[in-house]
C-alpha cells in the first residue's frame, strides 16, 4: 500500500520510540516515555484489533500468591528471592490503582480464598503459615494469610481454607480501555493491526520491517510477553490459559478470588456470574503455545469442577468460552533489561500481568537515560 505524504510524515516519520505490543507493560512503558520525555514521539505496534496477549483475557485477579504458591515457590527460589517477587506484584498493584483509580478499574478487595482437595494437603500448607507471614510482614504490616471455615457451599473440598486479607479482583476490560484512553491522550500514537516482522539495528537507530510499512525509529522496546519468541531470543515459553463465563446466576452468593490446586485453577464472581479457568497442568505440552483456542480436556474438567465442586446444587449455563496468551520461564522474576544499544525489553510476566505489569513497563522505560 502506498501510504499519502501525510500519513508517512505524521506517523512513520521521526519516531524517537516505538514500543510493539498494547498490553499492560506497553501502554504503562508508553505513558512513563512520554512523561519523562514530554516532547518525544512515540508510536506503539499492536498486532491485533485489541491487545493480543492476555491484558485484556485475563481473569482480572489482584493478587499476589496464594499461600501453596508461594511455598511452591520457595522450592526452586531462596527465601530472598520469593519475598522480591511478592513485594515487586504489591508494589505493581499500588502503582495500578494510584495510576488508573479504584473506580475506573472497579477495584474490589474482597480477600482470596485458596480452596484444598484433602486434609493432608491443607495441613501441610498451614503448617507454614506463620512462617509465610513472618516473611511477608516487612511488606505488608500484618499477617496475609487466616484460615476459616468453608462458607459459600463448595462440595468435595476440605472444610478448611486459607484466606489472604490483601487480595482483590479487577474489571480487566475497564483496566485495558483506561490504559489506552490515556496513553491516547498524552498524544501517544498506537497502530493496531499491524505485525514487525523483523527488525536491524543501525549505528543510532533500529530499521522495523512490519506488514503494513518500513520505517525507522531511534529505540525500540519489545513488550509482547508471551509471544516474544518471534522477536527475541530471551527465554519466555508461552503458556495458554483457558476461560469460561457461566450466565447470571441468580442469588449468587460467592464472592472473592479463589484458587485451587496451587494456583493452577481459579475462579471469581464476575457480573453475578461465575469467571473459572485453568487447567493448564493437566496438558502442558499442548497449552504451552501461542495459538488461542480451547481443548476437550480442559473444558471438560472445567466444567465438571464448576459443576460439582463450586456449585454443586446450582444450574448452571456456560455462555461463553475465550483463552490468553502468557509468558512464563523456570524462574519467575520477569526479564527487563537492554538488549542492543538501542533495543530493550520486558516481558515473562509469569501469569501476574495484572500485578507486575505496571512495574514492569515503568522499569522498561527508565532503563533509557
Amino acid at each position: 500500500m502506498n501510504y499519502s505524504y501525510w500519513e508517512l510524515k505524521e506517523w512513520f516519520t521521526n519516531i524517537d520510540f516505538t514500543i510493539v505490543g498494547s498490553g499492560i507493560v506497553g501502554l504503562n512503558c508508553a505513558i512513563t516515555l512520554k512523561k519523562n520525555n514530554p516532547k518525544a514521539k512515540i508510536l506503539i505496534l499492536e498486532k491485533g484489533m485489541l491487545p493480543q496477549g492476555a491484558s485484556t483475557k485475563n481473569a482480572g485477579f489482584a493478587c499476589f500468591g496464594s499461600i501453596s504458591e508461594i511455598i511452591d515457590d520457595l522450592n526452586s527460589h531462596t527465601e530472598e528471592e520469593v519475598f522480591h517477587l511478592v513485594q515487586k506484584r504489591w508494589e505493581g498493584l499500588q502503582l495500578l490503582r494510584k495510576n488508573l483509580g479504584d473506580t475506573a478499574i472497579d477495584f474490589q478487595q474482597n480477600k482470596g480464598f485458596e480452596l484444598f482437595d484433602s486434609a493432608s494437603f491443607f495441613e501441610e500448607c498451614i503448617s507454614k503459615k506463620n512462617e509465610i507471614n513472618q516473611l511477608l510482614q516487612p511488606i505488608f504490616s500484618d499477617n496475609v494469610f487466616s484460615i476459616s471455615k468453608n462458607k459459600f457451599g463448595f462440595a468435595k473440598i476440605h472444610e478448611q481454607y486459607a484466606v489472604n486479607i490483601f487480595e482483590g479482583q479487577i474489571d480487566t476490560g475497564k483496566m485495558a480501555a483506561q490504559l489506552l484512553l490515556k496513553a491516547q491522550k498524552l498524544g501517544i500514537k498506537i497502530l493496531n493491526n499491524i505485525t514487525l516482522e523483523e527488525y536491524q539495528e543501525c549505528s543510532n537507530k533500529v530499521y522495523l520491517k512490519t506488514n503494513k510499512s518500513d520505517f525507522y525509529t531511534k529505540k525500540l522496546l519489545i513488550a509482547t510477553n508471551g509471544f516474544s519468541r518471534e522477536l527475541i531470543t530471551e527465554k519466555v515459553q508461552p503458556a495458554r490459559a483457558q476461560v469460561l463465563i457461566t450466565k447470571p446466576i441468580k442469588d449468587l452468593h460467592i464472592k472473592g478470588t479463589f484458587h485451587l490446586d496451587k494456583g493452577y485453577y481459579y475462579f471469581r464472581n464476575l457480573d453475578n456470574r461465575i469467571l473459572f479457568g485453568g487447567g493448564r497442568n493437566l496438558d502442558f505440552e499442548t497449552e504451552n503455545t501461542t495459538e488461542f483456542g480451547q481443548t476437550d480436556i480442559i473444558q471438560n474438567e472445567l466444567e465438571k469442577i464448576l459443576r460439582e465442586v463450586i456449585l454443586p446444587n446450582t444450574a448452571v449455563e456456560i455462555e461463553h468460552r475465550w483463552s490468553g496468551i502468557m509468558g512464563v520461564g523456570h524462574q519467575k522474576k520477569a526479564i527487563v533489561k537492554q538488549l542492543s544499544n538501542n533495543v530493550y525489553c520486558g516481558v515473562r510476566l509469569g501469569g501476574m500481568g495484572v500485578a507486575i505489569g505496571s512495574l514492569i513497563g515503568k522499569e522498561l522505560a527508565d532503563l533509557i537515560e
